[in-house]
């Protein structure tokens, strides 16, 4: 009995109620003016070119949402769009959304009034009224059973007005919820976010991962060389490094904060000279080679590029010390080349391992290049060819 009584508790199902209403209010207008079946006929007609227009979709779903669902216009139901129509095909759905919500409209509430009008009469012809003795509302003892009937008008009434609500949003997530054009575009919304997730990850990984890894170097360095020059020249480069991994985060964390709000450039190849310098001062010694017009390289390539380099370069840091490093860019028949080499040590973690060389990889695939890393001729290689194209 509970369950049965549970949805007369919920506001929904009373506002599912009002959302048929409101869908016959405006034709139930033409009664006071002029009666007659060819009202509710005109009224489905004029409800077909309004259908057709863009804006009704989010007019019908915002008004769905709320009444028959219970969410507001940003209440994360996917199950009805709130957009307008973007095809002829949901112009074709709206329509028949809107004509349908109209005949249940009118039959649920002719029903309803009929049910109430029905259980008033059963109360009315149980009872007697103006009696020979003047007393009204006396129970006429030959039509007693109508009062048996009450109870079966009101729970008549009562099935009505859930099963229409039903009725109504089940039709409303058929033909208001998303089409196929729709969940594409959210897949597509979805992927891009993902995708965004994971870039703005390795991009901490590598900024963060980076000044860490020089501020280790140099700490370590100066310690053990016990020399106040040093020490100092060491201090300012984790200092200088410090200050550039701080800005990569604010920009980071900007972009997940507002992700409208533009947001400071990423830095590119042009800014290579701030990598090398940085791995100089942490006692590597850097041979670099570069050729080619850097700044003619596409902004996605070079950006991602540098932090190719970046991460290249904070593995040597990071797993080997301080070791002669050569790096060679090159651009060149419409190929950037990087390339980082130095002496292979036992630290050197092998060419499946490590979420830095993994994310080589994904940046070299995301623009159609190649990235090879592992063991070559007793270096250990970092080697990737991205198209400009």
């Amino acid at each position: 009995m509970v369950r049965l009584l549970r949805p007369f508790g919920r506001a929904v199902t009373y506002t599912r109620l009002l959302h048929l209403f409101i869908a016959i209010v405006w034709p139930s207008m033409w009664l006071f003016i002029e009666e007659g079946w060819w009202t509710w006929v005109g009224a489905a007609v004029l409800l077909a070119p309004i259908g057709l227009l863009p804006a009704m979709r989010t007019v019908e779903g915002l008004q769905a949402r709320l009444l028959l669902t219970g969410h507001g216009p940003d209440g994360g139901n996917s199950d009805i769009v709130v957009a307008p129509s973007a095809s002829w095909r949901d112009r074709g759905r709206l329509v028949v959304w809107l004509e349908a919500r109209l005949l249940i409209g009118c039959a649920t509430s002719v029903f309803c009034a009929q049910l109430l009008i029905t259980t008033v009469d059963l109360g009315w012809a149980a009872f007697r009224g103006d009696t020979d003795d003047g007393e009204l509302f006396v129970l006429d003892g030959h039509a007693w059973w109508h009062l048996l009937l009450m109870p079966v008008a009101l729970g008549t009434l009562a099935v009505t007005v859930v099963a229409s609500g039903h009725l109504i949003t089940a039709l409303a997530r058929r033909l208001l919820g998303p089409s196929p054009a729709d969940r594409l575009a959210a897949l597509e919304e979805r992927t891009e976010q993902l995708l965004e997730r994971t870039r703005i990850a390795r991009e901490l990984h590598d900024s963060i991962g980076h000044a860490l890894t020089v501020a280790v170097v140099q700490a370590g360095a100066a310690r053990a060389a016990n020399d106040p020059a040093f020490t100092e020249r060491a201090l300012d480069a984790i200092e200088e490094t410090g200050r550039a991994a701080l800005e990569d985060l604010e920009r980071v964390l900007g972009i997940l904060r507002e992700s409208g709000r533009p947001v400071g450039s990423r830095p590119t190849l042009v800014d290579a000279d701030r990598l090398l310098e940085s791995a100089r001062a942490s006692g590597a010694k850097v041979e670099a080679d570069l050729t080619g017009q850097l700044d003619t390289v596409p902004g996605p390539v070079s950006r991602e590029g540098y932090r190719i380099l970046q991460e290249s370069l904070t593995n040597v840091l990071r797993h080997a010390g301080s070791v002669p490093i050569r790096a060679r860019i090159a651009v060149a028949d419409g190929t950037l080349t990087l390339e980082v080499r130095n002496p292979l040590t036992a630290d050197i973690p092998g060419p499946g391992r490590g979420s830095g060389l993994r994310g080589i990889r994904e940046r070299a695939a995301l623009l159609g290049g190649r990235a090879r890393t592992g063991p070559d001729q007793g270096d250990w290689q970092v080697h990737v060819e991205l198209p400009l194209r």
